[in-house]
């Protein structure tokens, strides 16, 4: 199994560094933060979590 680092070099792209990882990540997640995760979680979402909940307990009442 080749790295990531012999995957970027295959393509011809350069290899960020560690900094400019850990950069990029904290832009990314203050991005996320700032708007993905201020949104609400939908309604379809919400009950699909409540069905899987309440299956879940039926389970564990069976055991």
């Amino acid at each position: 199994m080749s790295s990531s680092r012999d995957r970027v070099e295959e393509t011809g792209l350069p290899a960020l560094g560690a900094e400019a990882q850990r950069r990029l990540g904290r832009t990314l997640r203050s991005l996320y933060e700032r708007t993905v995760d201020r949104q609400p979680i939908p309604l379809d979402q919400v009950d699909l979590l409540l069905r899987l909940r309440h299956r879940e307990r039926e389970l564990l009442r069976h055991r």
